[in-house]
């Protein structure tokens, strides 16, 4: 699977594009900087390539984040910063 941030600046929202086989389960898990986790979200990709809109994150402080990407065995971190 293949996972790519629109941004990595962020207020209230994170836009992912999805590239992967059909069927399979994305899972993000958002980390504030001391590794404690703020938001998780999981989906089942139904297409080959999908864009994710993460909705629901304005009430998180300013700061910055770690985005950590599974599918299967396969595992990713991203930097992210959310800002005013």
């Amino acid at each position: 699977m293949l996972a790519r941030l629109k941004y990595p600046v962020f207020i209230d929202t994170l836009y992912l594009q999805l590239s992967s086989l059909p069927g399979n389960l994305f899972r993000g898990v958002l980390k504030d900087d001391r590794g404690q986790v703020c938001s998780t979200v999981e989906k089942d990709i139904s297409n080959d390539q999908e864009e994710f809109t993460w909705t629901g994150l304005n009430d998180l402080p300013y700061g910055r984040y770690t985005l950590e990407i599974t599918h299967g065995p396969e595992e990713f971190k991203v930097h992210v910063v959310k800002r005013v």
